[in-house]
C-alpha cells in the first residue's frame, strides 16, 4: 500500500482536519472524546444534531450522490479534509437485511470517494466478528445478525479493493468506558448482562467455556487515536481481548457476586445448552410455546447475541502493538464488567429496589481485583 503523508492547508498546519462519520452513535461519541484534542474534527450527520462545541456538524446522507451535499459543497470539503474515520454503520439487527447491507456497503462506497479526491487516509471501523461467519442456519434464523456480517465483510473488501492509504480495525463487543462504565446507549451485551443479575436468563448457548470477546469503549478509542496519530497507512487491527477473552460461566460468576453486594437474592446461574441444541431445542420451543411473548423474545434476543458472539478459541489481538493502544488483561476485563453494571444500576434503581437491592455504591479497587 502506498505511503502517504496527510495535506497541510493553512487552517491544518498544526491540526490536521478529520472527517467522523457516525459520530451520534455510541462509539461515534467516544471517539469524539478521544480524537477532539488532536484534530479539527468535522461531523458528518443526516438528522440528530450532535451539538458539541468540538466538532463542526454537516448535514448529509451517506445514502446520497455527494454524501447529499451540493457538488461545490463535496469539494471544498474534500479540499479541507485531511483524514477520514468511517464508523457510521446499521448496526441494528432488527433493520430490514436489505438494508443493512445497503447502508453499510452503499455508505463505505461513498466515503471511500471522498476520501479518493482528498487524497487522504481512510480508516474503516469493521468489526472483529467477520471471522465468526454464521452457519447457513443460524442465518436463516437470525437474518440480521448475518446480514450485518456480510455487509461488515463486503465493506472490508471495498477498502482494500481502493487501495487508500489507512487501516481497517475491527473492534469486538465493545462494552462501557473501563473507568466510569458508562457507554452513551444500552447495548445488547448490557442489558444482557442485566438480566443475569436478576436472575431472569435461564439458559444460555454455548459450552462453559466459551468466550465472549469484549474490550471496553476507551481501550477502542485510543487504540483507533493512537493509530491515526502515529501516521499508520497500513493494515488490519484487531481490538480484542483475545487470550483475555472471560468465558462466559466466569462472567455469569460476576453477575451473580455483583448481586449479591448489592442486595439482591442470589441469582440462578443460567444453563449453559451446547451450541447445536439451540435450533434442535430452544428456538424450536420458542415457536411452539405459550410462554409469554417478552420472554420468548428475550429468550431469542440472547441466542441471537451469543451465537454471534461466542468463540471456542480467542481472537487475534493487536492491542499492546505499536501505535495500537493498550494491551487489555483480565483484571481490566473484569473491572469494567463491575463498572458497567455499576452504570446500568444506576439508571434502575427503582427496578432494582423492587427486587429488594440495597442503593448501589461504587466498587474499590480492592474489590475489582477479588
Amino acid at each position: 500500500m502506498p505511503s502517504h503523508q496527510p495535506k497541510r492547508t493553512a487552517r491544518s498546519a498544526d491540526r490536521p482536519t478529520l472527517l467522523l462519520t457516525g459520530g451520534s452513535g455510541v462509539l461515534g461519541q467516544a471517539l469524539i472524546e478521544e480524537l477532539a484534542d488532536d484534530f479539527d474534527l468535522i461531523c458528518l450527520r443526516r438528522n440528530r444534531p450532535l451539538q458539541d462545541p468540538r466538532v463542526r456538524e454537516l448535514r448529509g446522507d451517506l445514502l446520497a450522490p455527494r454524501l447529499g451535499l451540493s457538488e461545490v459543497a463535496w469539494g471544498r470539503l474534500a479540499d479541507e479534509v485531511d483524514i477520514v474515520l468511517h464508523s457510521a454503520a446499521e448496526t441494528n439487527w432488527r433493520t430490514a437485511p436489505e438494508e443493512i447491507v445497503r447502508t453499510n456497503t452503499t455508505g463505505t462506497r461513498a466515503v471511500l470517494g471522498l476520501a479518493a479526491r482528498a487524497e487522504a487516509p481512510f480508516y474503516l471501523v469493521s468489526t472483529a466478528f467477520v471471522a465468526s461467519a454464521p452457519a447457513a442456519e443460524d442465518g436463516r434464523r437470525f437474518p440480521g445478525a448475518a446480514a450485518y456480517l456480510a455487509s461488515k465483510t463486503a465493506a472490508e473488501q471495498m477498502v482494500r479493493e481502493a487501495g487508500l492509504p489507512g487501516a481497517i480495525v475491527r473492534p469486538s463487543v465493545v462494552m462501557g468506558d473501563s473507568v466510569t462504565g458508562r457507554i452513551a446507549g444500552q447495548q445488547g451485551l448490557t442489558k444482557t448482562l442485566g438480566s443475569m443479575v436478576l436472575g431472569q436468563v435461564p439458559v444460555l448457548p454455548g459450552a462453559p467455556e466459551a468466550r465472549i470477546d469484549m474490550v471496553p469503549q476507551d481501550f477502542v478509542t485510543r487504540a483507533v487515536g493512537d493509530l491515526i496519530r502515529g501516521g499508520v497507512r497500513e493494515g488490519e487491527f484487531w481490538l480484542t481481548a483475545g487470550q483475555e477473552a472471560p468465558p462466559v460461566r466466569e462472567i455469569s460468576d460476576i453477575c451473580a457476586e455483583f448481586a449479591v453486594r448489592h442486595g439482591l437474592p442470589e441469582p440462578q446461574r443460567p444453563r449453559l445448552i451446547p451450541v447445536e441444541a439451540v435450533h434442535r431445542l430452544l428456538l424450536p420451543l420458542l415457536e411452539g410455546t405459550a410462554m409469554p411473548a417478552p420472554v420468548r423474545q428475550r429468550l431469542r434476543h440472547y441466542a441471537e447475541l451469543l451465537l454471534v458472539f461466542q468463540r471456542e478459541l480467542p481472537f487475534a489481538s493487536s492491542l499492546g502493538d505499536p501505535a495500537c493502544g493498550t494491551r487489555l488483561t483480565r483484571a481490566d476485563i473484569r473491572a469494567a464488567l463491575v463498572r458497567n453494571l455499576e452504570s446500568w444500576a444506576e439508571g434502575r434503581a427503582g427496578l432494582l429496589r423492587r427486587h429488594g437491592a440495597r442503593p448501589v455504591t461504587a466498587t474499590t479497587p480492592r474489590e475489582l481485583a477479588s
